[in-house]
Protein backbone atom coordinates (compact mmCIF):
# COMPACT_ATOMS: atom_id res chain seq x y z
CA UNK A 1 0.00 0.00 0.00
CA UNK A 2 1.38 3.51 -0.72
CA UNK A 3 0.13 4.91 2.06
CA UNK A 4 0.87 4.75 5.86
CA UNK A 5 -2.05 3.19 8.13
CA UNK A 6 -2.40 4.25 11.64
CA UNK A 7 -4.48 2.48 13.93
CA UNK A 8 -6.60 4.85 16.19
CA UNK A 9 -7.64 3.17 19.30
CA UNK A 10 -10.57 4.69 21.08
CA UNK A 11 -10.58 3.71 24.82
CA UNK A 12 -13.60 5.31 26.39
CA UNK A 13 -16.31 5.13 28.32
CA UNK A 14 -16.80 3.65 31.35
CA UNK A 15 -18.72 0.00 30.34
CA UNK A 16 -21.55 0.55 32.71
CA UNK A 17 -24.32 -1.99 30.95
CA UNK A 18 -21.30 -4.32 30.97
CA UNK A 19 -19.75 -4.22 34.51
CA UNK A 20 -21.75 -5.19 37.75
CA UNK A 21 -21.84 -1.31 38.41
CA UNK A 22 -20.14 1.81 37.02
CA UNK A 23 -16.70 1.42 37.36
CA UNK A 24 -14.55 4.95 36.83
CA UNK A 25 -11.41 2.91 37.20
CA UNK A 26 -12.00 -0.03 35.35
CA UNK A 27 -13.77 0.27 32.37
CA UNK A 28 -14.87 -3.38 30.27
CA UNK A 29 -12.37 -3.08 27.37
CA UNK A 30 -9.78 -3.51 30.22
CA UNK A 31 -11.35 -6.92 31.76
CA UNK A 32 -10.76 -10.43 30.32
CA UNK A 33 -14.24 -11.38 29.53
CA UNK A 34 -12.93 -13.52 26.62
CA UNK A 35 -10.02 -16.00 26.48
CA UNK A 36 -7.05 -14.82 28.38
CA UNK A 37 -6.71 -10.99 26.86
CA UNK A 38 -8.81 -8.41 27.62
CA UNK A 39 -10.90 -6.19 24.78
CA UNK A 40 -8.01 -3.81 24.33
CA UNK A 41 -5.78 -6.12 23.88
CA UNK A 42 -7.64 -8.05 21.25
CA UNK A 43 -8.39 -4.98 19.41
CA UNK A 44 -4.19 -4.42 19.37
CA UNK A 45 -3.34 -7.89 18.83
CA UNK A 46 -5.61 -8.56 15.63
CA UNK A 47 -4.21 -5.15 13.78
CA UNK A 48 -3.02 -6.25 10.51
CA UNK A 49 0.73 -6.66 9.84
CA UNK A 50 0.85 -3.43 7.42
CA UNK A 51 -0.43 -0.74 9.83
CA UNK A 52 1.86 1.09 12.22
CA UNK A 53 1.69 1.17 15.67
CA UNK A 54 -1.30 1.92 17.19
CA UNK A 55 -2.13 5.63 18.52
CA UNK A 56 -4.77 5.04 21.63
CA UNK A 57 -6.89 7.54 22.91
CA UNK A 58 -8.02 7.43 26.59
CA UNK A 59 -9.00 8.81 29.61
CA UNK A 60 -6.38 10.41 31.55
CA UNK A 61 -7.67 8.24 34.80
CA UNK A 62 -6.71 5.11 32.44
CA UNK A 63 -3.30 5.80 31.56
CA UNK A 64 -1.50 3.71 33.25
CA UNK A 65 -4.20 0.67 32.85
CA UNK A 66 -4.14 1.66 28.49
CA UNK A 67 0.28 1.19 29.23
CA UNK A 68 0.54 -2.06 31.19
CA UNK A 69 -2.27 -4.07 29.03
CA UNK A 70 0.25 -2.70 25.94
CA UNK A 71 3.71 -3.74 27.92
CA UNK A 72 1.39 -6.95 28.90
CA UNK A 73 1.49 -8.24 25.00
CA UNK A 74 4.48 -6.72 24.06
CA UNK A 75 3.00 -4.12 22.25
CA UNK A 76 3.97 -0.26 21.85
CA UNK A 77 2.20 2.65 20.92
CA UNK A 78 2.66 5.78 19.11
CA UNK A 79 1.28 7.55 20.96
CA UNK A 80 -1.13 7.81 24.12
CA UNK A 81 -3.37 10.87 24.27
CA UNK A 82 -4.80 11.36 27.61
CA UNK A 83 -8.36 13.06 27.25
CA UNK A 84 -8.82 14.84 30.21
CA UNK A 85 -12.94 14.56 29.77
CA UNK A 86 -14.83 12.93 27.29
CA UNK A 87 -16.15 14.81 24.72
CA UNK A 88 -17.40 11.61 22.23
CA UNK A 89 -15.74 10.47 19.43
CA UNK A 90 -15.39 13.27 17.15
CA UNK A 91 -13.30 15.21 19.12
CA UNK A 92 -11.71 11.99 19.88
CA UNK A 93 -10.50 11.48 16.76
CA UNK A 94 -9.88 14.91 15.60
CA UNK A 95 -7.29 15.21 18.26
CA UNK A 96 -5.39 11.92 16.38
CA UNK A 97 -5.85 13.84 13.22
CA UNK A 98 -4.22 16.82 14.64
CA UNK A 99 -1.48 14.94 15.55
CA UNK A 100 -0.73 13.01 12.25
CA UNK A 101 -0.60 16.16 10.37
CA UNK A 102 1.57 17.85 13.24
CA UNK A 103 4.04 14.60 12.77
CA UNK A 104 3.72 15.93 9.70
CA UNK A 105 2.17 12.38 8.18
CA UNK A 106 -1.26 12.92 7.05
CA UNK A 107 -1.89 8.90 7.37
CA UNK A 108 -4.79 6.88 6.89
CA UNK A 109 -6.10 6.66 10.23
CA UNK A 110 -8.10 3.35 11.21
CA UNK A 111 -10.33 4.36 13.78
CA UNK A 112 -11.52 1.25 16.12
CA UNK A 113 -12.70 0.87 19.71
CA UNK A 114 -11.29 -1.11 22.18
CA UNK A 115 -14.14 -2.82 22.93
CA UNK A 116 -15.54 -4.72 20.19
CA UNK A 117 -15.86 -8.65 18.92
CA UNK A 118 -14.65 -9.50 15.82
CA UNK A 119 -14.86 -13.63 15.07
CA UNK A 120 -13.22 -13.18 11.33
CA UNK A 121 -9.65 -11.75 11.45
CA UNK A 122 -9.20 -12.87 7.75
CA UNK A 123 -12.54 -10.60 6.59
CA UNK A 124 -11.50 -8.27 9.19
CA UNK A 125 -8.21 -7.46 7.58
CA UNK A 126 -10.10 -7.66 3.64
CA UNK A 127 -12.53 -5.25 4.96
CA UNK A 128 -9.67 -2.63 5.96
CA UNK A 129 -7.80 -3.00 2.36
CA UNK A 130 -11.13 -2.09 0.60
CA UNK A 131 -11.59 0.51 3.22
CA UNK A 132 -7.94 2.20 2.29
CA UNK A 133 -8.89 1.88 -1.51
CA UNK A 134 -11.68 4.45 -0.60
CA UNK A 135 -9.48 6.70 1.74
CA UNK A 136 -6.72 7.18 -0.91
CA UNK A 137 -9.50 8.54 -3.06
CA UNK A 138 -10.40 11.29 -0.02
CA UNK A 139 -13.27 8.98 0.66
CA UNK A 140 -15.08 9.04 4.58
CA UNK A 141 -15.50 4.99 4.97
CA UNK A 142 -17.28 3.29 7.61
CA UNK A 143 -17.42 -0.08 7.98
CA UNK A 144 -20.85 -2.03 8.09
CA UNK A 145 -21.99 -5.02 9.44
CA UNK A 146 -24.35 -7.56 8.49
CA UNK A 147 -26.75 -8.52 10.14
CA UNK A 148 -27.41 -11.82 11.09
CA UNK A 149 -30.32 -11.18 13.50
CA UNK A 150 -33.28 -8.40 14.67
CA UNK A 151 -30.86 -6.28 16.93
CA UNK A 152 -32.55 -3.13 18.94
CA UNK A 153 -29.21 -2.37 20.57
CA UNK A 154 -27.48 -0.62 17.03
CA UNK A 155 -27.54 1.71 14.89
CA UNK A 156 -28.67 1.06 11.23
CA UNK A 157 -26.82 2.39 7.74
CA UNK A 158 -28.53 1.79 4.50
CA UNK A 159 -26.64 1.78 1.66
CA UNK A 160 -26.20 1.36 -1.90
CA UNK A 161 -24.12 -1.40 -3.46
CA UNK A 162 -21.49 1.12 -5.99
CA UNK A 163 -21.09 -0.21 -9.52
CA UNK A 164 -17.66 -2.35 -9.14
CA UNK A 165 -19.48 -3.62 -5.97
CA UNK A 166 -16.62 -2.87 -3.46
CA UNK A 167 -18.57 -0.31 -1.36
CA UNK A 168 -21.77 0.69 -1.23
CA UNK A 169 -22.89 4.64 -1.53
CA UNK A 170 -24.74 5.14 2.00
CA UNK A 171 -28.99 6.56 1.93
CA UNK A 172 -28.57 7.35 5.43
CA UNK A 173 -28.25 6.67 9.42
CA UNK A 174 -30.56 5.41 11.57
CA UNK A 175 -30.95 5.62 15.29
CA UNK A 176 -31.64 2.45 17.11
CA UNK A 177 -34.97 1.26 16.51
CA UNK A 178 -37.74 -0.70 17.81
CA UNK A 179 -38.54 -4.36 17.40
CA UNK A 180 -40.50 -3.69 14.28
CA UNK A 181 -38.18 -1.53 12.22
CA UNK A 182 -35.23 -3.36 13.30
CA UNK A 183 -36.94 -6.51 11.52
CA UNK A 184 -37.86 -4.62 8.70
CA UNK A 185 -34.55 -3.25 8.13
CA UNK A 186 -32.96 -6.74 8.24
CA UNK A 187 -35.60 -8.44 5.99
CA UNK A 188 -34.72 -5.42 3.58
CA UNK A 189 -31.33 -6.91 3.17
CA UNK A 190 -30.59 -3.08 2.57
CA UNK A 191 -28.73 -1.80 6.02
CA UNK A 192 -26.09 -3.10 8.03
CA UNK A 193 -25.62 -2.34 11.88
CA UNK A 194 -23.52 0.65 12.03
CA UNK A 195 -20.31 -0.51 13.92
CA UNK A 196 -18.41 2.69 14.59
CA UNK A 197 -15.27 2.19 12.47
CA UNK A 198 -14.24 4.13 10.32
CA UNK A 199 -11.33 4.76 7.73
CA UNK A 200 -9.68 7.91 6.22
CA UNK A 201 -7.10 10.10 5.33
CA UNK A 202 -6.46 12.63 8.47
CA UNK A 203 -6.37 16.00 6.75
CA UNK A 204 -9.82 14.84 4.89
CA UNK A 205 -11.52 14.44 8.21
CA UNK A 206 -10.16 17.75 9.61
CA UNK A 207 -11.99 19.37 6.52
CA UNK A 208 -15.06 17.91 6.71
CA UNK A 209 -15.27 18.85 10.45
CA UNK A 210 -14.24 22.13 9.85
CA UNK A 211 -16.98 22.54 7.31
CA UNK A 212 -19.79 21.07 9.46
CA UNK A 213 -18.46 21.55 13.07
CA UNK A 214 -15.65 24.23 13.29
CA UNK A 215 -15.98 24.99 17.08
CA UNK A 216 -15.01 20.64 17.71
CA UNK A 217 -12.05 21.74 15.42
CA UNK A 218 -11.26 25.24 16.70
CA UNK A 219 -10.84 23.89 20.54
CA UNK A 220 -9.18 20.72 19.81
CA UNK A 221 -6.42 22.89 17.79
CA UNK A 222 -6.02 25.36 21.11
CA UNK A 223 -5.93 22.15 23.57
CA UNK A 224 -3.28 20.66 21.22
CA UNK A 225 -1.38 24.04 21.36
CA UNK A 226 0.22 23.57 24.94
CA UNK A 227 0.31 20.38 25.00
CA UNK A 228 3.30 18.29 26.58
CA UNK A 229 4.45 15.17 26.83
CA UNK A 230 4.53 13.05 30.23
CA UNK A 231 6.51 9.75 29.68
CA UNK A 232 4.46 8.10 26.79
CA UNK A 233 1.44 10.63 27.51
CA UNK A 234 0.35 13.18 25.39
CA UNK A 235 -0.92 15.50 27.70
CA UNK A 236 -3.84 18.20 26.46
CA UNK A 237 -4.65 21.72 27.63
CA UNK A 238 -7.55 20.44 29.72
CA UNK A 239 -9.02 24.58 30.00
CA UNK A 240 -9.30 24.98 26.79
CA UNK A 241 -10.93 21.15 26.16
CA UNK A 242 -13.19 21.59 28.56
CA UNK A 243 -15.09 24.12 26.17
CA UNK A 244 -15.55 21.40 23.26
CA UNK A 245 -18.64 20.10 22.22
CA UNK A 246 -19.57 16.61 23.07
CA UNK A 247 -20.58 15.03 19.46
CA UNK A 248 -20.26 11.86 18.07
CA UNK A 249 -18.31 11.60 14.73
CA UNK A 250 -21.73 10.26 13.06
CA UNK A 251 -23.89 13.18 14.36
CA UNK A 252 -21.02 16.01 13.45
CA UNK A 253 -19.90 14.37 10.11
CA UNK A 254 -20.27 11.03 8.60
CA UNK A 255 -24.04 12.06 8.82
CA UNK A 256 -23.82 15.25 6.80
CA UNK A 257 -20.65 14.70 4.68
CA UNK A 258 -20.81 13.97 0.55
CA UNK A 259 -17.85 11.76 1.04
CA UNK A 260 -18.62 9.21 3.07
CA UNK A 261 -18.90 5.29 1.80
CA UNK A 262 -19.59 1.92 3.62
CA UNK A 263 -17.53 -1.03 3.53
CA UNK A 264 -19.06 -4.68 3.92
CA UNK A 265 -17.50 -6.41 6.60
CA UNK A 266 -20.16 -9.98 6.78
CA UNK A 267 -18.59 -11.87 9.89
CA UNK A 268 -19.73 -12.10 14.09
CA UNK A 269 -19.52 -8.81 14.76
CA UNK A 270 -20.20 -7.26 18.80
CA UNK A 271 -19.61 -4.02 20.77
CA UNK A 272 -20.24 -6.18 23.90
CA UNK A 273 -22.69 -3.54 25.22
CA UNK A 274 -24.49 -5.61 28.02
CA UNK A 275 -23.85 -9.14 29.81
CA UNK A 276 -26.31 -10.45 27.44
CA UNK A 277 -24.19 -9.67 23.92
CA UNK A 278 -21.44 -11.17 25.64
CA UNK A 279 -23.36 -14.32 25.83
CA UNK A 280 -25.03 -13.86 22.40
CA UNK A 281 -21.56 -14.07 21.10
CA UNK A 282 -19.61 -17.14 22.43
CA UNK A 283 -20.21 -20.45 22.08
CA UNK A 284 -22.70 -22.17 24.60
CA UNK A 285 -22.40 -25.72 26.30
CA UNK A 286 -25.60 -28.28 25.74
CA UNK A 287 -27.98 -26.30 28.21
CA UNK A 288 -27.22 -22.87 26.22
CA UNK A 289 -25.21 -21.75 29.08
CA UNK A 290 -21.91 -19.45 28.70
CA UNK A 291 -19.58 -19.55 31.99
CA UNK A 292 -16.28 -18.13 33.28
CA UNK A 293 -14.70 -18.78 36.08
CA UNK A 294 -15.36 -21.33 38.62
CA UNK A 295 -18.58 -22.54 38.19
CA UNK A 296 -21.11 -25.34 39.39
CA UNK A 297 -24.31 -25.32 37.23
CA UNK A 298 -27.16 -27.82 38.15
CA UNK A 299 -30.49 -27.94 36.23
CA UNK A 300 -29.94 -24.21 34.49
CA UNK A 301 -30.33 -23.45 30.67
CA UNK A 302 -29.79 -20.02 28.56
CA UNK A 303 -28.01 -18.62 31.22
CA UNK A 304 -24.42 -16.26 31.73
CA UNK A 305 -22.54 -16.97 34.86
CA UNK A 306 -19.68 -15.13 35.48
CA UNK A 307 -16.87 -15.49 38.52
CA UNK A 308 -14.32 -13.03 39.08
CA UNK A 309 -13.97 -13.21 42.44
CA UNK A 310 -11.87 -16.60 43.11
CA UNK A 311 -14.91 -17.84 44.84
CA UNK A 312 -16.94 -20.71 43.59
CA UNK A 313 -20.31 -19.46 42.13
CA UNK A 314 -22.91 -22.57 42.07
CA UNK A 315 -26.54 -22.04 40.74
CA UNK A 316 -29.36 -24.38 40.53
CA UNK A 317 -32.41 -24.73 38.57
CA UNK A 318 -32.95 -21.28 37.28
CA UNK A 319 -33.10 -20.19 33.66
CA UNK A 320 -32.48 -17.13 31.18
CA UNK A 321 -30.16 -15.49 34.06
CA UNK A 322 -26.90 -13.27 34.13
CA UNK A 323 -25.13 -13.92 37.00
CA UNK A 324 -21.69 -11.44 37.28
CA UNK A 325 -19.38 -12.33 40.88
CA UNK A 326 -16.95 -10.11 41.56
CA UNK A 327 -14.98 -8.94 44.17
CA UNK A 328 -16.15 -5.62 44.21
CA UNK A 329 -20.30 -6.80 43.76
CA UNK A 330 -22.59 -9.31 42.99
CA UNK A 331 -25.19 -9.11 40.19
CA UNK A 332 -28.25 -11.45 39.55
CA UNK A 333 -30.24 -10.03 36.34
CA UNK A 334 -33.16 -11.69 33.71
CA UNK A 335 -30.75 -12.02 30.62
CA UNK A 336 -33.38 -10.05 28.98
CA UNK A 337 -33.28 -7.15 31.07
CA UNK A 338 -29.60 -6.83 32.24
CA UNK A 339 -29.19 -3.21 30.42
CA UNK A 340 -31.40 -1.96 33.35
CA UNK A 341 -28.40 -1.92 35.61
CA UNK A 342 -27.66 1.69 34.83
CA UNK A 343 -31.04 1.88 36.87
CA UNK A 344 -29.02 0.51 40.14
CA UNK A 345 -26.22 2.54 39.06
CA UNK A 346 -28.17 5.49 39.38
CA UNK A 347 -29.22 4.73 42.66
CA UNK A 348 -25.58 3.89 43.65
CA UNK A 349 -24.91 7.68 42.99
CA UNK A 350 -27.76 9.26 44.83
CA UNK A 351 -26.86 7.66 47.56
CA UNK A 352 -23.03 8.67 47.23
CA UNK A 353 -22.03 4.73 47.74
CA UNK A 354 -18.41 3.93 46.41
CA UNK A 355 -18.76 1.40 44.36
CA UNK A 356 -19.75 3.66 41.42
CA UNK A 357 -16.06 4.96 41.58
CA UNK A 358 -13.39 2.85 43.26
CA UNK A 359 -12.39 -0.90 42.37
CA UNK A 360 -10.86 -2.56 44.80
CA UNK A 361 -7.76 -3.53 42.27
CA UNK A 362 -6.24 -0.53 41.55
CA UNK A 363 -3.24 -0.07 39.30
CA UNK A 364 -0.79 2.30 38.89
CA UNK A 365 2.59 2.51 36.92
CA UNK A 366 4.77 0.48 39.03
CA UNK A 367 2.28 -2.14 39.31
CA UNK A 368 -1.04 -2.95 41.48
CA UNK A 369 -2.62 -2.83 45.04
CA UNK A 370 -5.93 -4.97 46.03
CA UNK A 371 -8.09 -3.68 48.87
CA UNK A 372 -8.49 -6.55 51.38
CA UNK A 373 -10.19 -4.60 53.98
CA UNK A 374 -11.22 -1.33 55.70
CA UNK A 375 -12.40 0.42 58.56
CA UNK A 376 -12.56 4.13 59.86
CA UNK A 377 -9.22 3.10 61.24
CA UNK A 378 -7.50 0.75 59.54
CA UNK A 379 -7.04 -0.43 56.24
CA UNK A 380 -5.32 -3.21 54.39
CA UNK A 381 -3.82 -3.78 50.99
CA UNK A 382 -2.08 -6.17 49.25
CA UNK A 383 0.38 -4.45 46.79
CA UNK A 384 2.41 -6.02 43.84
CA UNK A 385 5.75 -3.92 42.78
CA UNK A 386 6.31 -4.66 39.19
CA UNK A 387 10.37 -5.96 38.58
CA UNK A 388 13.17 -2.75 38.66
CA UNK A 389 9.87 -0.22 39.67
CA UNK A 390 9.77 2.07 42.65
CA UNK A 391 7.04 3.98 44.09
CA UNK A 392 7.68 8.22 44.74
CA UNK A 393 9.28 8.98 47.66
CA UNK A 394 6.59 10.46 49.48
CA UNK A 395 5.51 11.12 53.02
CA UNK A 396 1.47 11.06 55.01
CA UNK A 397 0.44 13.34 56.92
CA UNK A 398 -2.64 11.20 58.98
CA UNK A 399 -1.49 7.57 58.51
CA UNK A 400 1.07 5.40 59.53
CA UNK A 401 2.18 1.81 57.76
CA UNK A 402 3.13 -1.68 58.25
CA UNK A 403 4.70 -3.60 55.79
CA UNK A 404 5.10 -7.30 55.67
CA UNK A 405 7.15 -9.06 52.77
CA UNK A 406 5.31 -12.14 51.57
CA UNK A 407 7.30 -12.64 48.10
CA UNK A 408 10.53 -11.28 46.83
CA UNK A 409 12.85 -8.52 48.12
CA UNK A 410 12.24 -5.08 48.81
CA UNK A 411 14.91 -2.21 48.84
CA UNK A 412 13.11 0.77 51.89
CA UNK A 413 13.57 4.25 52.49
CA UNK A 414 12.08 5.14 55.40
CA UNK A 415 13.71 8.58 56.77
CA UNK A 416 18.08 9.03 56.55
CA UNK A 417 17.70 4.63 56.48
CA UNK A 418 18.08 2.36 53.68
CA UNK A 419 18.04 -0.87 54.36
CA UNK A 420 16.51 -4.45 52.20
CA UNK A 421 13.52 -6.38 53.75
CA UNK A 422 12.98 -10.59 52.76
CA UNK A 423 10.06 -12.50 52.92
CA UNK A 424 8.88 -12.68 56.41
CA UNK A 425 10.31 -9.46 57.21
CA UNK A 426 8.43 -6.77 58.04
CA UNK A 427 8.75 -2.61 58.71
CA UNK A 428 6.83 0.28 59.62
CA UNK A 429 6.35 3.84 58.68
CA UNK A 430 5.50 6.53 60.62
CA UNK A 431 2.85 9.40 59.99
CA UNK A 432 5.21 12.31 58.53
CA UNK A 433 8.40 9.99 57.80
CA UNK A 434 9.26 10.44 54.10
CA UNK A 435 9.55 6.56 52.74
CA UNK A 436 9.59 4.66 49.82
CA UNK A 437 8.92 1.05 48.16
CA UNK A 438 11.26 -0.02 45.49
CA UNK A 439 12.09 -3.33 43.13
CA UNK A 440 15.61 -4.05 42.13
CA UNK A 441 15.40 -7.56 41.76
CA UNK A 442 14.11 -9.51 38.60
CA UNK A 443 10.83 -11.09 40.21
CA UNK A 444 7.60 -9.30 41.63
CA UNK A 445 7.90 -8.04 45.23
CA UNK A 446 4.00 -9.02 47.04
CA UNK A 447 3.72 -7.23 50.17
CA UNK A 448 0.96 -6.61 53.05
CA UNK A 449 0.61 -3.45 53.93
CA UNK A 450 -1.42 -2.37 56.79
CA UNK A 451 -2.53 1.16 57.11
CA UNK A 452 -3.45 3.21 60.46
CA UNK A 453 -4.77 6.61 61.26
CA UNK A 454 -7.43 8.79 61.47
CA UNK A 455 -7.65 9.18 58.23
CA UNK A 456 -6.85 6.80 55.22
CA UNK A 457 -8.01 8.64 51.56
CA UNK A 458 -5.45 8.05 48.52
CA UNK A 459 -5.07 11.84 48.59
CA UNK A 460 -3.18 11.67 51.62
CA UNK A 461 0.31 11.39 49.59
CA UNK A 462 2.78 14.13 49.76
CA UNK A 463 5.11 13.11 46.50
CA UNK A 464 8.32 14.37 47.17
CA UNK A 465 10.34 12.59 44.03
CA UNK A 466 7.90 10.54 41.33
CA UNK A 467 9.70 8.50 38.50
CA UNK A 468 6.14 9.02 36.91
CA UNK A 469 5.93 13.04 37.07
CA UNK A 470 2.55 12.93 39.15
CA UNK A 471 4.14 15.46 41.98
Amino acid sequence: MCNIITPVILSGGSGTRLWPLSRKLHPKQFIELVGKNTLFQEAILRLPKFVESPLVICNEEHRFLAAEQLRQIDRSASGIILEPVGKNTAPAIALAALKSIRDNKDTILLVLSADHLIQNVDKFHQAIEFASQQAVQDKLATFGIVPNKVETGYGYIKGRKSQDESYYDIDEFVEKPDYNAAQQYVDSGEYFWNSGMFMFKASVYLEELKKYEPKILEVCQKSCQTEFHDLDFVRLNKEEFLHCPSQSIDYAVMEKTKKATLIELNTSWSDVGSWSALWDSQAKDNNNNLISGDVILDKVNNSYVHSASNRLVSVIGVSNLVVVDTQDAILVADKDQDQLVKNIVQKLKNDNRSECSNHKKVLRPWGYYDSIDISDSFQVKRIFVNSGSRLSLQKHQYRSEHWVIVKGEAKVTCGNKIFNLVENQSTYIPAGEIHRLENTSKNPLELIEIQTGSYLGEDDIIRVEDDYKRL
